[in-house]
């Protein structure tokens, strides 16, 4: 692998080129096991086009010879998408040693919460409760709080294990991150284009390592909800209970960093509508590290409130432990079976058993517990897709100091586009810089320059869950109108960057990766081929549906699974549509609405 990486990130420093190497390696030891084939492949592939070429492996070519491949491989198509592939998880290794990273965190940090945290290998074979909740995140930990408030008996199993910020201030980010997310944060939807679909796996689920951003529910969405027969009067005050546990408020300007002020100064010459974020994060300071865990706690994740709050109201988390099977007897509830990391299984037996596995998660469970019989499970995934754009500035921007999601530009959401300022520290951005060898090279080394806007899109349910084992098998079929949408985005980005003065634009459009004026870009987003586009998307919801209709959703608007007594689901796989914004308040809310049901 090091003479992969030294030749497409044009490394020459022996020291450097080790430290990069040994981070791949330890990204492909967290893939899955067709990602990892894959990866090899690639690699092995562009080793064989060296030795044919150049008689010699990539780890034998002098730096002329690297240039002179580099050349030979982006003009080929066979080529360009295989170095694409294999690219994403080198520039990932290399980015926290190519780039500096965010400054060391000071000041106070908040303490980390009492949680009752028992891991599996320490938890007896047997146990009871009133009430099982599958997963610990959004859902699940509103859920449990909910029940446990009410004096059940509650068991909450997390796949994960318990973070805390001392890790995060301790521990490298690539290091992080290939700890906080399920399969090193490499699971991917296959279609064209493929779409990253990362998931958090940690105590507090993916609410450790999102943007904290807190959108209230759209009204046209509730109002659509509706006519599917879901409940949703009075869902404002579950809102309302929702932001003040995480203590939403909107984020001050002050740790905004440069990617977020461009982005409000380009929309303001727009005279487009934009605003700093709300966020669950009181006492931010902008380390940029949301998504490996921020350092000061100051992102204020169920972690440390809900889940807390529900160990107060004597709730206890076992961690390190994957739902295996949910146990049923003559058509009710009894429990689950879990494993533990050693293989070994424990049950705890129970007459309610909550799912908030999560929208990937959630349709295996129930398939594994024979509760998979419903039609449309699986079927219907939203994943609010999403891309990235990056302009170029004459001064630095250092986009990774700062707010990691920053500000939102809402011109466009009445047609479904949310446009957000949101920058990740270096290497851990989906964005997807141009070239190989020394023009990566140079682009990484210029990246102190770039400024990045990101856009989600409201879609359609293309999507679908396969698979009844303990490994999901994501399809995503990007809709032709969804298409259009992701087009539009990516030109209204590129209008806020040059408004806010960008000197060029990337595109991350494999043909045109640079772009500078707003006619370059229509026109190079108008000819990419939709397999082109690179997506990622964050919030897969939709999977397990609410509704009326009995043929329609798995689950009765109250979120009891059909066919089975006892089963409630709480999660994102609930929402009957995509929310149209960043989903935690939504999902929080559904869950608390459903657990008030549970009797």
């Amino acid at each position: 692998m090091a003479g992969t990486i030294a030749v497409l990130l044009g490394i020459e420093d022996e020291g450097e080129l080790a430290r990069v190497t040994a981070g791949a390696e330890a990204i492909a030891r967290t893939l899955p096991g067709p990602a990892r084939l894959g990866l090899a492949a690639g690699t092995g592939t562009l080793d064989a086009l060296s030795r044919l070429t150049t008689g010699r492996p990539l780890a034998g070519l002098d730096a002329g010879r690297r240039d002179a491949l580099c050349a030979l491989l982006v003009s080929r198509a066979s080529t360009s998408r295989v170095v694409e592939a294999v690219k994403i998880p080198l520039l990932l290794a290399a980015g926290t040693a190519l780039l500096p990273g965010p400054p060391e965190p000071d000041g106070p940090v908040r303490p980390d919460a009492a949680l009752d945290c028992t891991p599996s290998g320490e938890w007896p074979a047997c146990a009871t409760a009133d009430a099982v909740v599958i997963g610990s995140g959004a859902g699940g930990a509103m859920a449990a709080r909910t029940l446990a408030r009410r004096g059940m008996s509650v068991v909450v199993l997390e796949e994960g294990r318990r973070f805390t910020a001392a890790e995060f201030r301790e521990r490298a980010p690539l290091d992080r991150f290939l700890d906080l997310y399920r399969d090193g944060g490499a699971a991917v939807a296959l279609g064209r284009p493929p779409v990253l679909l990362p998931e958090g796996r940690a105590v507090g689920g993916t609410t450790v390592v999102n943007s904290g951003t807190c959108y209230r529910t759209p009204g046209r969405v509730l109002r659509r909800w509706a006519s599917l027969g879901v409940p949703v009067e009075d869902f404002g005050a579950d809102l309302d209970e929702v932001e003040a546990t995480l203590r939403v408020a909107r984020q001050p300007v002050g740790p905004l960093g440069r990617n977020g002020l461009l982005a409000l100064a380009g929309a303001e010459r727009l005279g487009w509508r934009a605003a700093p974020l709300r966020r669950n994060a009181p006492g931010c300071r902008g380390s940029a590290q949301c998504a490996v865990g921020c350092p000061h706690n100051a992102k204020y994740g169920v972690h440390l409130n809900a889940l807390p709050q529900a160990c107060e109201a004597g709730a206890r988390i076992v961690t390190r432990a994957r739902a295996e099977r949910i146990l049923v007897e003559r058509g009710t509830a009894a429990g689950v079976r879990a494993r533990r990391p050693d293989g070994t299984s424990f049950e705890i037996l129970a007459p309610r058993v909550v799912v908030a596995a999560g929208a990937t998660q959630t349709p295996l469970l129930l398939r594994r517990s024979g509760l998979g019989g419903h039609p449309e499970l699986g079927r219907g995934m939203a994943v609010h897709p999403a891309t990235n754009i990056a302009g170029r500035f004459a001064e630095p921007v250092d986009s990774w100091s700062g707010v990691m999601q920053s500000v939102g530009i809402e011109e466009l959401h009445g047609d479904g586009i949310l446009i957000e300022a949101t920058a990740t520290p270096p290497g851990m951005t989906s964005f997807p810089l141009p070239g190989i060898g020394r023009h990566l090279r140079g682009e990484l080394e210029d990246a102190r320059r770039l400024a990045v806007l990101g856009a989600m899109i409201a879609d359609a349910p293309s999507g679908r869950v396969h698979g009844s084992g303990h490994r999901a098998l994501l399809r995503y079929d990007l809709a032709p109108r969804d298409a259009g949408r992701l087009r539009r985005a990516m030109v209204a980005m590129g209008r806020v960057l040059f408004a806010a003065g960008a000197e060029e634009v990337l595109t991350g459009l494999a043909k045109t990766p640079v772009v500078r004026d707003e006619d370059g870009l229509a026109e190079a987003v108008a000819s990419a081929p939709r397999a082109d586009l690179h997506l990622a998307g964050f919030h897969p919801t939709g999977t397990a549906k609410l509704g009326a209709d009995e043929g329609a959703a798995p689950a009765d608007p109250a979120g009891r699974l059909r066919g089975v007594r006892g089963v409630h689901l709480a999660d994102a796989s609930v929402l009957p549509t995509c929310p149209e914004v960043n989903p935690q308040l939504t999902v929080m809310a559904t869950a608390l609405r459903i657990a008030r049901g549970i009797g």
